[in-house]
């Protein structure tokens, strides 16, 4: 099974077509697409209430990707909002609690910076982290080549199946030593992710720039790269029940309607948007 989603649900203008559609735009999105990455979780851990409503408000089918706080991970370099890390993961996990009691938890994806690279204080670190985790699956997702360099490739799938990591296959640009190449392998026998960054090399670079929201993210796949992207997923089902694939490609409006282009190369259904099955208004001068 392939299933499509997006990064987050509040930025695609492209699917809420209409006023009632921006009105309810989760409620709207779990209409078109079975899974959502809840990307806020990264710059705050989100409320119980918040992660209640937003079950609630999805098809029983539906599956949240939860994105692992940014103190988690070792973004946040400065001091954590938290008394310790117990209490921040405490916290997450409560968090997390709603959507995996209604069994519409997929994952929490453990997203890592740039600057964590190969070595063994790190791999101790997710070892402690897979640890504190104990119960909820988790998908593992690199931004450092040096865990994928050749002599290092087999090492680290290896590590990532025995230590039950379900492996976040990466589509991003190719920019030098933070970032990881297509590693087209399951490490999961459940469960694949594929995220879709884009291919903006100069965009990729501009975390320090005022404006990186809105380049980072700046591409339009083709149809020829959805295609090959196809093959790919193809033959990731056979190694993993279910690949699932979300397009963060955001910074232009873009993610949605590439999603829906790949779902259609795939030969899912693809919902009509809201308003295409209105009735239109006869012109008086169409005969």
């Amino acid at each position: 099974m392939i299933t499509v989603g997006l990064t987050g649900w509040g930025d695609h203008d492209s699917i809420y077509t209409t006023k009632e559609a921006a009105k309810q735009k989760l409620v709207t999105y779990g209409k078109l697409f079975g899974t959502v990455e809840v990307d806020s979780m990264f710059y705050a851990i989100q409320s119980k209430r918040n992660m209640e409503k937003w079950t609630a408000e999805t098809p029983a089918n539906f599956r949240f990707v939860v994105k692992a706080f940014q103190g988690m991970t070792g973004h946040s370099r400065g001091k954590i909002p938290f008394d310790s890390e117990d209490e921040m993961y405490e916290a997450f996990r409560l968090s997390v609690s709603t959507m995996q009691n209604a069994n519409k938890l997929k994952a929490a994806l453990f997203q890592f910076p740039p600057w964590f690279d190969c070595t063994r204080e790190n791999v101790l670190k997710l070892r402690e982290i897979r640890g504190r985790m104990e119960g909820i699956p988790c998908a593992l997702e690199f931004r450092n080549q040096t865990w994928f360099q050749p002599v290092m490739r087999e090492r680290t799938l290896k590590f990532m199946r025995e230590g039950n990591w379900i492996h976040s296959v990466c589509d991003e640009p190719q920019a030098g030593t933070g970032s990881v190449p297509i590693v087209e392998e399951a490490t999961d026998s459940e469960l694949t992710i594929v995220r879709m960054h884009g291919r903006n090399a100069s965009g990729w670079q501009s975390a320090n720039q005022p404006n990186w929201r809105e380049v980072r993210y700046l591409y339009r796949y083709n149809t020829q790269e959805l295609e090959e992207w196809a093959e790919r997923l193809r033959r990731l089902e056979r190694q993993s029940a279910e690949v699932c694939v979300v397009f963060n490609n955001n910074s232009g409006g873009d993610a949605a309607d590439n999603a829906r282009e790949l779902m259609g190369i795939l030969g899912q259904d693809v919902p009509k948007l809201p308003g295409e099955d209105d009735p239109q208004q006869l012109d008086l001068f169409e005969f």
